[in-house]
C-alpha cells in the first residue's frame, strides 16, 4: 500500500515536470517567443517548476509542492499583473498551465495530508 502511494507522488511529480517543460517550449510553439515579458516569465517559471519537480522525485518534502503551487497560481495571474493579457496564445498557455500545475500541487499536499506517512 505505501509503495502505491509513493508512485501517486512521484506521478504528481512527474505531472508537474512536464508541465514545466510544456510552459517552457510553449514559447516557440504558440509563437510568443518574440515577445519579451510573457517569453521570459513562462522561461524563468518553467525553470523553477523543474527544478521542484526534480527535487520533490529525489526526496519529498511538502515546502516543495507549496512552492510549485504558488508558482501555479502565479502563472494565473501573470498576464494581467504583468500586462500581456491581450496576447491570447501566452495568456492562455498561462492560465491553463498554471491551473494545471496549481490542482496538481494542491492534489499532491492533499495526498500528503491523508496519508503523511507514504513519503517516509
Amino acid at each position: 500500500m505505501e509503495n502505491g502511494l509513493m508512485e501517486s507522488k512521484k506521478a504528481q511529480d512527474w505531472l508537474n515536470l512536464v508541465l514545466a517543460v510544456a510552459l517552457f517550449v510553449s514559447t516557440w510553439v504558440l509563437g510568443y517567443a518574440s515577445e519579451t515579458i510573457p517569453a521570459w516569465n513562462a522561461w524563468i517559471v518553467g525553470i523553477l517548476l523543474a527544478a521542484l519537480a526534480v527535487a520533490a522525485l529525489s526526496a519529498f518534502a511538502e515546502w516543495e509542492e507549496w512552492s510549485s503551487l504558488v508558482l501555479g497560481v502565479w502563472l494565473i495571474v501573470s498576464p494581467w499583473l504583468l500586462q500581456f493579457a491581450a496576447n491570447m496564445n501566452a495568456m492562455w498557455t498561462h492560465v491553463v498551465l498554471g491551473a494545471l500545475v496549481a490542482a496538481v500541487s494542491a492534489w499532491a499536499l492533499w495526498d500528503n495530508r491523508q496519508n503523511p506517512h507514504a513519503h517516509a
